[in-house]
């Protein structure tokens, strides 16, 4: 690991310096700021008096703007979900197209791939060639807090997403302030922050509910453990309430997410199907849940039941499973703890006992070890599968990884490697079998060229609606009358009412879900009124200046 990395801690709040007076004493004992008082200096300059350490305060709390960019995986999506909730719930206005105006930028980073980070570190430099105060999220700063180009700069750990606010507060006043601490309760590691904070949600038809942080896995490729860090599992009961919640909210599909969710529950005594059985009790009729990535070897003491689970006329028949090579060497080099074979028994058992299922797996080609022997075997594999989603990925050594420190496979070799099975994959029709076919689709959003909806069959395959009629968040039979490489087109039968699954209209897209409204109406009235407080504290305080800079004035006439 480079030396920027070498005192990363796995539960750590970054020092940087203390002796500040805060608007609110919201900070827990041991976080520590940093204060910028050339604000002081600049008025003192202008109204030629001398001001108190104390009496400055350059910003009235929560009236800027906000610009929240995402980068990533469905669990950082849910962290920025809930990070703009809270921020638009105390005031803020919040942005996430363009952030030229914008006071503040919140980056929330992936470490999973070079070019995310590369990303990143841009629209931080971008960021500060704007002058634009900056916060820092995700798993890259987490994981590596002490890299060069973060320096100086605000970060929320992936696991204090609920104190956002404060951190933004600190950081529009100049300071800086680090939370990278685990949650903990009893001494043993938790999900995260409460799955019941207000968000905005990014499509107000569906919730991303992350059940679980880090993994079990030590994947030698892998940064995103130096940031999660091991398994800590969400209760059953705090899932299924969110859900409720969700779908009271207009919500029609729901997605479960985590580094791996077929970890969920090892840590706490539970399992993936336990908390998926309990999930199915409260979904509507029509409402849909997606079950997100799982990891072979946990997945494996669970093909029974998943079975049953994924043929439940609630649940997407999909799952995505990653394989990463079909090379066992290669699996070994990596520490994936599972072998091809295991992989092909997932595929083989779940195929059979889910008609239609739909499976996605990932590739990297180029993996150190990787020989030209152990490619043909990915190739293999891949051919016998046709995944109808393939996900292929050039090897990128992330910094202080293991593989990171192995002899490189050359970049030109891992491009051909990429190519070949590009190739491979464009060369079949996954679809083509679904012509002519009636089924059921669920309409979640509109296409990018704004001429069609989106909707998704029972094996989470995208279906493509002509805009004729109000769709949103209805599910209704079409006829398959198109199929593509990534997609299918179905025209709506006639005779197919549209259903509207639940009964209360969603969240309009970009307003904060009502949950902190419904449920904490008492603490919603309590910080709007702290404040107007504050609007009023600092009003009269502004007088009271602009009073003594008169006075002073008459005084040097005098």
């Amino acid at each position: 690991m480079p030396s920027a990395c070498t005192s990363y801690l796995d539960d750590i709040e970054d020092i940087v310096t203390q002796d500040v007076n805060t608007a609110r004493p919201l900070l827990d004992t041991g976080v520590v700021l940093r204060s910028k008082r050339n604000q002081k200096t600049k008025i003192q300059k202008v109204l030629g008096v001398e001001l108190e350490d104390d009496t400055i305060q350059s910003n009235i709390p929560a009236t800027q703007t906000i610009f929240v960019k995402t980068w990533g995986c469905t669990h950082n999506s849910s962290d920025s979900e809930y990070m703009a909730g809270q921020l638009a719930s105390y005031g803020y206005n919040v942005v996430t197209e363009n952030g030229d105006n914008a006071d503040l930028w919140l980056l929330n980073s992936c470490t999973v791939k070079n070019p995310a980070e590369d990303h990143f570190r841009n629209m931080i430099s971008k960021a500060q060639s704007l002058n634009k105060q900056v916060v820092l999220a995700g798993c890259v700063s987490q994981g590596a807090p002490k890299q060069s180009y973060i320096q100086g700069l605000s970060i929320i750990g992936v696991q204090q997403i609920d104190r956002v606010v404060e951190v933004v507060e600190e950081t529009l006043k100049g300071n800086t302030v680090r939370l990278l601490k685990q949650k903990k309760e009893n001494g043993r590691k938790i999900g995260g922050a409460s799955l019941d904070l207000p968000k905005i949600r990014r499509n107000p038809f569906i919730e991303i509910i992350s059940i679980n942080t880090g993994c079990l896995n030590s994947c030698t490729y892998c940064k995103t453990k130096h940031a999660r860090g091991n398994l800590g599992s969400y209760p059953v009961a705090e899932i299924v309430q969110r859900a409720i919640q969700s779908f009271g909210e207009g919500v029609v599909e729901i997605w479960l997410t985590s580094e791996d969710t077929g970890a969920y529950g090892r840590d706490i005594g539970t399992s993936l199907p336990e908390l998926l059985w309990e999930l199915v009790k409260v979904i509507p009729v029509g409402c849909m849940l997606r079950v997100g990535m799982t990891n072979p070897p946990y997945i494996l003491d669970h093909l029974e039941e998943m079975g049953k689970i994924l043929n439940h006329p609630n649940v997407y028949s999909f799952l995505h499973v990653p394989v990463q090579s079909g090379s066992d060497q290669t699996l070994h080099e990596m520490r994936r703890e599972y072998t091809a074979s295991d992989f092909e028994l997932v595929v083989d058992t779940l195929r059979a006992s889910v008609p239609g299922i739909s499976i996605a797996t990932d590739i990297i080609c180029g993996f150190p070890t990787e020989t030209d022997e152990d490619f043909e075997d990915t190739m293999t594999l891949c051919e016998k599968y046709k995944f109808p989603s393939l996900f292929i990925n050039q090897f990128f050594p992330r910094p202080g990884t293991p593989a990171a420190r192995m002899p490189q496979i050359h970049r030109q070799e891992i491009k051909k490697r990429t190519k070949r099975l590009s190739e491979l994959f464009r060369s079949y029709e996954p679809y083509g079998h679904q012509l002519g076919k009636i089924q059921k689709v669920l309409v979640t959003e509109i296409a990018h060229d704004q001429i069609h909806y989106v909707g998704h069959n029972k094996y989470y395959e995208q279906v493509l609606i002509p805009m004729d009629e109000d769709l949103t968040g209805k599910m209704f039979e079409v006829e398959i009358v198109e199929t593509g490489k990534h997609f299918l087109k179905g025209k709506r039968i006639d005779s197919s009412v549209p259903v509207t699954p639940v009964t209360v209209q969603p969240v309009p897209l970009g307003c904060v879900s009502v949950f902190s409204d419904q449920e904490r109406p008492v603490e919603r009235r309590r910080v709007l009124l702290n404040r107007r407080v504050i609007l009023c504290i600092h009003f009269f305080f502004m007088v009271y200046l602009l009073y003594g800079v008169v006075f002073c004035l008459e005084i040097q006439l005098l």
